[in-house]
């Protein structure tokens, strides 16, 4: 298993200190979550059935007729290297790393390469997966861009892979509704929305590779009481963008913040990052701070450094700025 943000119980086993004194902020999901409403009372008790209400929430959000929803998107990133045969596959680096696994996982020959280099990859290659915005870098390429290369894969049966997990901020940089034979988005429900738990996702892609997917993946394969949560979330335009606003705030709140100590980051409105040599003794200090950070580190991530997601309160706010304070004297003592 790939190590991922989130695992708030490794940093109890670490370093101790009780749940509700930890500030997590390992992983880019908004710390204000949609608020669910009540579910229907048999929503638990019946086998999930596609709900028509997610489909029209979902095809109306992400601007595209076709459309599946799946368990997260990574039940996706775990399932499209089956759906191809062996292949040469580039993957923009350092990415989410799930992406070069599980392809590597499937038998293809997989390349890393940074993102500058990704025009110079794509006729040495089948398939292309780029984050966009990136995770953890956010970096971006242009929809112009994603789309010209979608065709020149598209012309020899290829396919680009566009994970949009972040890109609920930025709408205008998304290609989702653009999705056809080669070009293949994936979407989740857990960032923007904050309802990781869930396991909802889409993915966008043409009839033919949908319906071999919903073969690969099976029945049930996304809760009822999900699929009910989830239409409401998407058909909730006032909050979206309430919550959008709110999220480009305090994004720049928390790189003004990173720059006032002499860091650099980029990222996104979710989650800042920068490349950071010490890594491991970064996230050391941050957690006897009680504050849990991703930390990336080793060739699997292309890149050695540290991602924040952000804080949720006042006082989550003052103890990360005193928190870097602290670094800040100890490395210039």
């Amino acid at each position: 298993m790939l190590e991922h943000g989130g695992n708030l119980n490794e940093a109890i086993a670490r370093f101790g200190r009780a749940r509700a004194d930890w500030i997590d902020l390992s992983t880019g999901i908004t710390p204000h979550p949609y608020p669910v409403p009540p579910l229907a009372a048999d929503c638990w008790h019946r086998l999930p059935q596609s709900d028509s209400a997610l489909l029209d929430a979902a095809r109306a959000y992400y601007g595209a007729a076709q459309l599946l929803p799946v368990a997260g998107s990574q039940a996706a990133i775990q399932a499209l290297p089956r759906l191809h045969a062996p292949c040469r596959v580039v993957i923009a680096a350092p990415a989410y790393a799930e992406h070069a696994h599980r392809w590597r996982q499937a038998g293809h020959q997989v390349t890393e390469v940074a993102y500058a280099e990704l025009e110079l990859a794509l006729p040495q290659c089948d398939v292309m997966v780029i984050c966009n915005p990136n995770n953890p870098t956010g970096a971006r390429v242009a929809p112009a861009q994603l789309l010209a290369w979608a065709a020149a894969l598209a012309r020899r049966d290829g396919w680009l892979v566009v994970d949009e997990a972040f890109a609920d901020t930025t709408p205008d940089t998304s290609v989702a509704a653009s999705a056809a034979a080669g070009l293949i988005v994936l979407r989740s429900v857990g960032k923007f929305f904050g309802l990781a738990g869930l396991r909802l996702g889409f993915v966008l892609a043409s009839p033919a590779l949908l319906d071999g997917l919903a073969e690969l993946l099976g029945p049930w394969s996304v809760s009822g009481p999900a699929q009910q949560i989830g239409a409401m979330a998407l058909a909730d335009r006032a909050w979206q963008l309430q919550n959008r606003a709110a999220l480009l705030d305090q994004g720049e709140r928390l790189h003004t913040l990173l720059a006032r100590h002499g860091i650099a980051p980029s990222g996104s409105a979710l989650y800042q990052w920068w490349p950071e040599p010490h890594s491991d003794a970064l996230q050391k200090h941050f957690a006897e701070h009680g504050i849990w950070v991703r930390r990336f580190a080793g060739p699997s991530h292309g890149a050695h450094g540290i991602r924040l997601g952000l804080p949720a309160t006042s006082a989550h706010w003052q103890r990360l700025d005193d928190a870097l304070l602290d670094w800040r004297k100890a490395a210039a003592a």
